[in-house]
């Protein structure tokens, strides 16, 4: 009988395979504790940066410039946004499910009470202290409150923004004007792409009345951009997405240092899906 096929040699081989298993667990555990502590340093960096923020240690509202994304969905306005942050002191964030359109709401449902019913100051009107709502201090506190958070700029932050795909139909000027007030000096890229490539996209695609739909949204945010002149530049999708080179006008309306290859390599990572 060999050592292997003895009782003993049986015993000392699970030994040794249980050692190993024990091993290869240990190492599962250490890289599990390292990704915790990755995780958890994250969580405390962005606690520090908000805290900072929230305590003014960040940039000021007034030292900072505003440029929004315009456009609908499956635009390659995902693109759009990663090459815009890819300039250094830009941060454009990602959509936001039309939050902003509801603070807009809000502001503009005080401001309607307040000139209905702010003609007296009486403690005993039952709208008692509406007519103090102020336009300009609510700007300020909404900007304030957009800052600290959903844009959270961080400390080398100069421009900030985000891109929307959610802009609505009726009050759209009224909107963007209420935009302007909170982010005084507001800027906005109106980006657009092909309709028919638009119309077979994801959830585009199952939707019959899609090209309609699009062809509207599209002349609603061409208009925009005719309204606001200076304020706003439009840029293709299809324009850009093989020439970056056509983005050199973009970069020069905003003022940022063109550096194609930086362009470049941002496109060449996937964006969104």
């Amino acid at each position: 009988m060999t050592e292997e096929s003895s009782p003993e040699g049986g015993l000392a081989a699970q030994i040794d395979e249980l050692e190993a298993e024990r091993a290869r667990l240990r190492k599962r555990v250490r890289r599990q504790r390292q990704e915790i502590d990755d995780l958890l340093g994250l969580r405390d960096e962005l606690n520090a940066r908000i805290a900072a923020l929230a305590d003014g240690g960040g940039p000021a509202a007034d030292q900072l410039e505003y440029v929004f994304v315009v456009t609908y969905g499956r635009s390659g306005s995902t693109l759009l946004q990663g090459i815009l942050t890819s300039i250094p002191g830009y941060l454009i964030r990602g959509e936001n499910g039309g939050a902003f359109y509801q603070l807009f709401q809000l502001h503009s449902g005080l401001a309607a009470l307040r000139e209905k019913h702010g003609h007296t100051a009486f403690v005993r009107n039952a709208w008692y202290g509406i007519g103090a709502y102020a336009d300009d201090v609510a700007y300020g506190a909404l900007r304030q409150f957009a800052l600290t958070t959903l844009m959270r700029p961080e400390v080398d932050t100069r421009v900030i923004g985000f891109k929307e795909i959610r802009w609505p139909e009726d009050d759209l000027s009224d909107y963007i004007a209420f935009l302007r007030k909170v982010f005084p000096g507001a800027r906005f890229i109106v980006n657009t792409r092909d309709l028919q490539q638009v119309s077979q996209s994801k959830w585009w695609a199952k939707d019959p009345e899609s090209p309609e739909i699009l062809a509207a949204t599209e002349q609603r945010l061409l208009a925009l951009a005719d309204e606001l002149g200076d304020a706003a530049f439009r840029v293709h999708y299809n324009d850009y997405v093989d020439s970056p080179e056509r983005l050199k006008p973009l970069f020069d309306w905003l003022g940022a240092h063109w550096d194609e290859q930086a362009v470049r390599d941002t496109m060449a990572v996937k964006h969104s899906y």
